[in-house]
């Protein structure tokens, strides 16, 4: 690595280098705009923390592929889980490195991402950890006789297949299967690999056998629309996992952070999943709305707990004056517990009361016969019937009841819980504040701002997918795409190419003619329009003057017979393109100039509009795509500027740019969109060795665009490209073996295409 490689203008630039202290030229390639998201995303305490893992991650003998996930990564991670989650991550990595497990390093953090943003909170991120952490150790082992230990054979492929495990399975349903694969395979090394990677039969039944239920993160779309729709409401929907506290099951809250849910809730009788959610929330939002904090500290626990029982009752029949359908949904979930079923003399019965009184609160029809309860029944209505009434109020009510129902036994550490728990209720922590509470957590979750200066340039990445066809599944989030504005030449040499092919200009110029739509159309037989029809107006006078009904249509109107098509033109930028031309002396890049500039030259004419883009990659971690012309630019000298400017180098990882491409042209407001694709080699890149790899993830890419209605179209400079062309365009694509001719087939291939 040369000097000039890390100098950075930017003092700021230069301090966060200098601290990651690595010569990995990958490294330097991507690390501006990776810190251009880092600094949107984390503190500066957390920023030095991100560098000193990365720069960690850089010392371990791994090579590159690491640290290269993780400056990528992470801002994302930390977006999705919070920045807390770092040592936990990295606590795993160096029980990885110190294992035979070293190699899965890279796949763990190029993963994590994803993984994150399915799990949402860092408790569920932990208990993923812990599973991956417990196929590690119990799949590592010793071969016979020998010491030397193997790492384990399916860790690699279920890191690989984790994103998509999350989106069918909860963290519970996830840890059950892969314990079935541990216990069964964990002798067998080649098998293991077959279940771990969805292979085998028995790996997919165990995966539909634990799919129950309806995931938070399939729902989290709707649950925010009814939130707002609903009641006026927003905030962070967050999962938690139930299946990892067996002592004490955790139940829904809300806090600063967000409304906490279970990652999944099954059907209960005649509930659905979503249902559950949706009334949880609700639950959560009377609190929110009606709700005020209650000082606790000269409270006992069997005090507080009346209160909260009666608060839950007093919103829930707010919610249902609001919305009189939720007191069904209410009364299926909420449990009805059996008067006298709990025996005072051996057990706490309190809760049992309370169970009761709530359901006798919500179900004019609860059947119950104890005196004190329906009196405490009535005296709630009574409060209730005088408007929303107030926590205070409702508080005295509830303190009233216990000391009037105490017994005894509610001392006793037995307690009868049978036909107690409420599962959608919240823990009620928000109904509480304590005189002790301190002040100093209030900034924590504050926003941070940049300060003065700390801007960066460059936009951070966006993360694509790559279609992986021996498993027939997505690589989430594989592809690491930089897009920025193409650098600016001289505008002159672009008109000095339009000069040069001032002939071939004139003969398309009549062909464009023919192409212009025309401007009015008229539209006959209308009862209402802008003019009348004189022809039509003197036929139904006449029929009027005959004593024959009249045609009343005797209006006429206009309409513009116009093209309605938006168009991308994407340039494959690859380091062939510096070759020279068969039988010329230009290069393949001066010849595709000379062919975009008459073509740009002639959609303008044709008023369509167009966008030109240029990409090529080094590597998965560097996808480049440069804006050459936007939707809304002119063909002017600021765009020829950069057309002049084209540059070619590094290698063709084509799927990621035709799906980026396709983000801008999907948002064309046209009837018909248009991808073209000028390129002069098969996809392929330095770090995928499968030729075919890149090759069935533009096809699949192809095919992506085609579902969304975007027509995809290949003009191909390769003379060799009847082997693979087919196979990612179908028919859909022109091969032109005489370069030289580019110039002239590019514009009448594209009027061919849209006439």
């Amino acid at each position: 690595m040369t000097d000039a490689m890390t100098e950075y203008q930017h003092p700021l630039m230069a301090a966060y280098w200098k601290q990651l202290d690595t010569r990995f030229p990958q490294v330097e390639e991507v690390f501006e705009d990776c810190m251009a998201e880092a600094l949107a995303v984390l503190t500066r305490a957390e920023l030095a923390d991100y560098l000193e893992a990365a720069r960690i991650l850089g010392k371990l003998g791994r090579g590159v592929e690491p640290m290269l996930a993780f400056l990528e990564e992470w801002p994302s991670v930390a977006k999705a889980v919070g920045a807390a989650a770092l040592p936990v991550v990295m606590a795993l990595i160096q029980r990885m490195q110190k294992s035979p497990n070293g190699k899965a390093i890279a796949p763990l953090l190029q993963t994590l991402a994803p993984v994150s943003r399915r799990l949402h909170s860092v408790q569920q991120l932990q208990h993923y950890l812990d599973i991956t952490l417990d196929l590690m150790e119990r799949t590592t082992g010793s071969i016979h006789g020998h010491h030397t230990t193997f790492p384990s054979p399916g860790l690699p492929d279920f890191l690989d297949q984790a994103p998509n495990l999350l989106n069918l399975l909860a963290i519970s349903g996830l840890r059950n299967w892969v314990d079935y694969g541990i216990r069964n395979y964990s002798n067998h090394p080649e098998r293991q690999k077959d279940y771990f990677s969805l292979q085998s039969a028995d790996s997919r039944a165990v995966l539909q056998r634990e799919r129950h239920g309806t995931l938070l993160v399939d729902v989290e779309r709707k649950l925010d629309l009814y939130l707002r729709g609903l009641w006026q409401d927003s905030e962070q929907l967050v999962p938690y996992s139930t299946a990892f506290d067996e002592l004490r099951k955790p139940i829904p809250y809300y806090d600063h952070l967000g409304m906490r849910l279970p990652d999944v809730y099954d059907d209960a009788g005649t509930i659905s999943g979503l249902d559950r959610y949706r009334v949880t929330l609700a639950h959560m939002v009377g609190h929110r709305r009606w709700t005020v904090a209650q000082i606790a500290d000269n409270w006992s626990p069997f005090q507080r707990m009346a209160v909260e029982f009666f608060e839950d009752c007093r919103v829930e029949t707010l919610l249902m004056r609001e919305y009189p359908g939720l007191r069904r949904v209410f009364l299926a979930l909420h449990p009805k517990p059996e008067e006298g079923a709990c025996d005072s003399e051996t057990t706490s019965c309190l809760r049992h009361r309370l169970a009761m009184l709530s359901r006798a609160l919500l179900d004019p029809a609860h059947g119950y016969r104890d005196a004190d309860l329906n009196d405490f029944v009535a005296r709630f209505h009574a409060i209730m019937q005088t408007g929303e009434s107030s926590t205070k109020e409702i508080a005295s009510l509830a303190l009233n009841y216990v000391t009037k129902t105490r017994r005894q036994s509610d001392q006793f550490a037995k307690v009868h819980f049978d036909d107690t728990v409420i599962d959608y209720r919240d823990d009620n922590r928000q109904m509480w504040k304590f005189i002790e509470e301190g002040d100093e957590e209030e900034a924590f979750d504050a926003e941070r701002k940049l300060e003065p200066g700390e801007e960066i340039k460059g936009l951070p990445p966006r993360h694509y997918p790559e279609w992986d066809y021996n498993s027939q599944t997505y690589r989430p989030d594989w592809v690491s795409l930089y897009e920025r504005l193409h650098p600016s030449g001289n505008a002159a040499d672009i008109d000095r190419l339009l000069q040069k092919h001032d002939a071939l200009a004139k003969r398309l110029k009549r062909m464009l003619d023919l192409l212009k739509p025309q401007d009015k159309v008229r539209v006959r037989y209308q009862e209402e329009g802008s003019e009348l029809d004189l022809d039509v107006a003197i036929r139904s006078l006449i029929d009027f003057k005959g004593g024959a009904n009249p045609d009343p249509r005797i209006n006429m109107s206009h309409k513009t017979n116009g093209r309605d098509i938006a168009v991308m033109l994407l340039l494959d930028l690859s380091e062939s393109l510096n070759e020279r031309a068969a039988g010329s002396q230009q290069t393949i890049l001066e010849l595709s100039q000379e062919a975009v500039s008459l073509l740009a030259w002639a959609i303008e004419k044709l008023g369509d509009p167009f966008a030109i883009a240029g990409f090529h990659s080094n590597t998965r971690h560097e996808v480049r795509y440069l804006h050459i012309k936007g939707y809304s630019e002119r063909w002017n000298d600021e765009v020829k500027g950069r057309l002049a400017a084209m540059e070619a180098g590094w290698s063709t990882r084509m799927g990621a740019a035709i799906r980026h491409a396709a983000h801008y042209l999907e948002a064309r407001p046209a009837d018909k969109k248009l991808m073209l694709v000028l390129t002069d080699g098969q996809p392929a890149d330095v770090d995928a060795p499968d030729e075919r790899l890149l090759i069935e993830d533009a096809r699949r890419a192809v095919t992506e665009l085609g579902r969304n209605g975007i027509f995809t179209y290949c003009i191909s400079l390769d003379a060799k490209a009847d082997e693979y062309v087919s196979d990612i365009f179908g028919r859909q694509y022109t091969v032109i073996d005489n370069i030289q001719r580019l110039p002239e087939k590019l514009p009448e291939l594209f009027m061919a295409l849209t006439k």
